[in-house]
């Protein structure tokens, strides 16, 4: 048993009864030679130590502490019933139920405090049924239940919403409603639970008395159900009342706020500047989070740096940030600079540093991550081992991704979901076999599960997956609906998929009229596309963008570019996807002007646009157009190139005669580790055609298939049958002919005699006198 000497002196010390102090080197000794009358001496040290619960810090010191109660037994200056209740009250809050409740069965006597102790401690840890049977007890012996026992009850996670307004209306009755705010919180706060905002807001209406915690639960609720403009407008009403605002009321407010309401954002940080609030740890990392999602990573990142205290969830709030940036090497360089910093990673630090890793494909970093949750014991745990399925399924690392799911000690939807998302991305129809797994564990799929799975099932699978939506019941549901009529589509059931049109769940969502006129475009049928847009309420960005790119496709290029003007004067604004349509239409009219207005229009309205999808198009527009200094300028300032920017720039470059410069960058290329496939080859192989390097370009030719594992098409022999009968090697050309893999077509044996015709023209002029 641990020594209470020192326990007893730090607490006398505080103690209002100074004579009653005890010497820090005094010990106790639970022998048979220890005086009682003694220990009875500090009776009121005791007991005030007993009413301090920040004084006794373990489990091990409330048990001898209850040892010593049963020694003193019955303390002149206590009544034994409130000792008792101190002592139920610390072990309840130590995690020790049994004995809480032992405690109070051997009670000779109880109070009310008693039973809504008792109460308080079951429903804490999820012991509903043991609480109300208490409830009722407590009843039947005559005591009247208190706000704190209705406290107790309705904080309890099991309880559900029809006990929960059983228990409203009996507070209803006792009158309790109208005594204090105390009653009225805790209903507000078990119908937030239950994301019953109606309730709510008719209990925070018709409360007599509202303290500082009635109104932040009020606005939390608003905030979590995503209602900014009456969270804004309760957050105004708090002020003007007299209870005034905390840090919890301008915490709630933050993180209810968007990527649109930076302006609000704003004047929610005067606010918090106003009332002191910038040097709250929690106020700091909500506006860390706000302006990471309001304005830019650097502007958070500006925040983070002036941040008084930067604990872990500082951290975690700024690497989340980055890791879902545009830039998400960034996530790794704050992580690492956390770890210099001496602070211990936890499970949500590990997550965001895995996004990063998943987005930037960096496999490697992320087995050193996985290992660091192996070494902390994080990867059976539910979260920490869905993060890693997730971030193996994204690398396409299907395996290792089970093995990870396998190792989670209970699996949740989530995990199961993010598990069957790996295999679908992959087009694997495997998920549905999951989807199997998982309901024979007794998992029920939800929306989001039929909708992954429907996306990657096979004909067969697809009419069987239909009749389980409508069994039960997701039909309906606007993602599964939509997943439906794309994989009907996909598998060559156009008019299955067509069906849907004029049903209640295309008419009320944009993301199932998207697919259906997807449809329409990709089948040709142009006409339609626009009358489907014509009768959509709230079109979206896609919707525009998928009107936009049927006109460029059909070769309505004056009725894109004005489609593209009725988009800047609508509330929606073009995207990168918007843009490259635009470009494509440029580059088949070859109409320099045009495009380069269209990049000065992106300079000046949103700079942000020009990613890496972008690029591409313009660097090919640009090489098309006869612009090849603005070709390669544009090249130059793409910050992540990949296969497509190096391919556009090869082509580029090929096109204007610049072969040389076209084989030094395709070597640049494979330097940066990025391994070319069988577009980047025709275009390099187009440059040695049009440059008249022959050797280079059959030194390409042999390395395809050997060095790159690139095995040539039809596409790729016409290049190099031209490149050796264009320059004289007729031979050789025949040679190649007679050996390919494949029967030559048409254009082949074409290109082969304009070869020979050439050189017979030569041998002719040269034998001629």
């Amino acid at each position: 048993m641990r020594n209470l000497a020192s326990i007893f002196a730090k607490s006398s010390y505080r103690s209002a009864f100074t004579h009653n102090r005890i010497s820090s080197t005094q010990k106790l000794h639970f022998s048979a030679s220890s005086n009682g009358e003694q220990i009875k001496h500090h009776n009121n040290c005791i007991a005030t130590l007993l009413q301090n619960p920040a004084e006794i810090s373990s489990l091990k010191e409330a048990k001898s502490l209850h040892a010593l109660v049963i020694t003193v037994g019955s303390f002149p200056a206590q009544e034994p019933i409130f000792l008792h209740n101190n002592i139920i009250s610390k072990y309840a809050s130590f995690g020790d139920i049994f004995m809480a409740r032992k405690v109070f069965d051997e009670m000779p006597q109880r109070n009310v405090v008693s039973y809504n102790t008792m109460i308080t401690c079951y429903s804490r840890d999820g012991f509903l049924h043991e609480a109300l049977e208490l409830f009722s007890e407590m009843r039947r012996c005559g005591f009247k239940p208190t706000q704190f026992t209705f406290g107790g009850l309705l904080s309890c996670c099991l309880l559900d919403v029809l006990e929960g307004m059983q228990l409203h209306a009996l507070i209803e009755k006792t009158g309790l409603f109208y005594l204090d705010a105390f009653a009225g919180t805790a209903l507000l706060g078990m119908y937030r639970k239950h994301g019953c905002l109606d309730e709510a807001l008719g209990i925070f209406e018709y409360m007599p008395k509202k303290n500082m915690v009635t109104w932040n639960s009020m606005i939390s609720v608003l905030s979590e159900m995503g209602y900014l403009e009456d969270c804004i407008f309760m957050l105004s009403e708090m002020m003007m009342s007299r209870v005034g605002i905390s840090e919890y009321t301008v915490v709630s407010v933050l993180t209810c706020l968007e990527e649109v309401n930076m302006q609000l954002g704003e004047q929610v940080h005067g606010l918090v500047i106003k009332y002191g609030f910038d040097n709250v740890a929690s106020v700091h990392n909500c506006l860390i989070n706000m302006y990471a999602k309001c304005v830019t990573t650097s502007s958070a990142e500006k925040m983070f740096e002036t941040a008084p205290v930067k604990d872990i969830v500082s951290w975690n709030t700024l690497i989340g940030a980055m890791a879902n940036s545009d830039r998400p090497i960034r996530a790794l360089d704050f992580f690492l600079k956390m770890c210099r910093n001496g602070l211990s990673a936890n499970e949500r630090t590990f997550a965001n540093v895995l996004t990063a890793c998943s987005r930037l494909q960096f496999l490697s970093y992320g087995e050193c991550i996985h290992a660091n949750l192996i070494k902390k014991r994080y990867e059976s745990d539910v979260y920490s081992g869905t993060v890693l399925v997730n971030f193996y399924a994204k690398c396409d690392k299907l395996q290792e991704a089970r093995v990870c799911f396998d190792c989670i000690a209970q699996n949740n939807l989530v995990s199961w979901n993010s598990l069957m998302l790996g295999y679908s991305s992959m087009g694997s129809s495997f998920s549905v076999t999951l989807l199997q797994e998982m309901i024979r564990s007794g998992y029920h799929p939800n929306e989001l599960s039929f909708s992954i799975v429907i996306k990657s099932s096979l004909k067969t699978e697809l009419l069987q997956l239909h009749s389980l939506t409508i069994k039960k019941g997701y039909h309906e549901n606007c993602y599964v609906s939509s997943s439906l009529i794309g994989s009907y589509a996909r598998n060559g059931l156009v008019s299955e998929a067509l069906t849907f049109v004029g049903s209640a769940q295309t008419k009320s969502c944009v993301i199932t009229s998207n697919i259906i006129a997807w449809i329409y475009n990709r089948t040709g049928q142009y006409e339609k596309t626009q009358e489907f847009y014509a009768d959509m309420e709230n079109p979206d960005a896609v919707s525009w963008n998928i009107l936009i790119a049927a006109c460029s496709r059909n070769g309505y290029y004056k009725e894109t570019f004005e489609l593209f003007d009725h988009m800047r004067t609508s509330p929606i604004c073009p995207d990168n996807y918007t843009y490259v349509s635009l470009f494509s239409v440029c580059t088949k009219l070859c109409n320099l002007t045009l495009g380069s207005s269209l990049h000065g229009h992106i300079l000046k309205t949103n700079y942000n646009l020009r990613d890496t999808f972008v690029c591409n198009t313009m660097i090919d527009m640009y090489g098309k157009c006869g612009s090849i200094e603005s070709s390669i300028k544009i090249f130059h300032e793409t910050r992540e190139k990949n296969i497509i920017s190096w391919t556009a720039v090869i082509s580029t470059l090929g096109l204007h005669g610049y072969a040389n410069e076209a084989l030094e960058r395709f070597e640049e290329m494979v330097e940066t580790g990025i391994d070319p496939d069988k577009v980047a080859f025709l275009s390099v192989l187009s440059a040695c055609r049009h440059g008249g390097l022959v050797k280079q370009g059959m030194n390409l030719y042999r390395e395809m298939k050997v060095k790159y594992g690139v095995e040539p098409d039809i596409d790729h022999y016409l290049l190099v049958v031209d490149l050796l009968t264009r320059y004289g090697h007729i031979k050789e050309a025949e040679q190649l002919i007679l050996g390919m893999p494949i029967a030559p077509n048409a254009l082949i044996w074409r290109c082969f005699l304009d070869g020979c015709k050439k050189q017979r023209t030569v041998e002719s002029l040269a034998i001629s006198p």
